[in-house]
């Protein structure tokens, strides 16, 4: 049973920095691409950033591209998402997502694209 749990969430002042992490357990890492999404109050989950089973590609959202990293450290089984620069906008709950896959390079954008889920983490940055 895939399980995947992140952490790292919290305030900080507009303009601050958090890291967060997803660990992941009952699955083979390295076959799976990784995703991070937020969904705030009232709106749609949206996606952020998202990077291959490889982890040579990666691709972002606008809203977040120069600003969060995505990285994966397949000996740890572990994805991370560095955000920086953040904006009273970033704040959100999110969420990170795995999906098997046969393909080493390819990124997913869409929520259908994903079939494992955390639970969260709170991100809140405030001005």
């Amino acid at each position: 049973q895939v399980q995947l749990v992140e952490s790292g969430g919290g305030s900080v002042q507009a303009g601050g920095s958090l890291r967060l992490s997803c660990a992941a357990s009952g699955l083979t890492f390295s076959s799976y691409a990784m995703g991070w999404f937020r969904q705030a109050p009232g709106k749609e989950r949206e996606f952020v950033a998202a990077i291959s089973r490889s982890g040579g590609s990666t691709y972002y959202a606008d809203s977040v591209k120069g600003r969060f990293t995505i990285s994966r450290d397949d000996a740890k089984n572990t994805v991370y998402l560095q955000m920086n620069s953040l904006k009273p906008e970033d704040t959100a709950v999110y969420y990170c997502a795995a999906r098997f896959t046969r393909y080493g390079s390819t990124w997913y954008t869409r929520t259908q694209d994903y079939n494992s889920w955390g639970q969260g983490t709170q991100v809140t940055a405030s001005s």
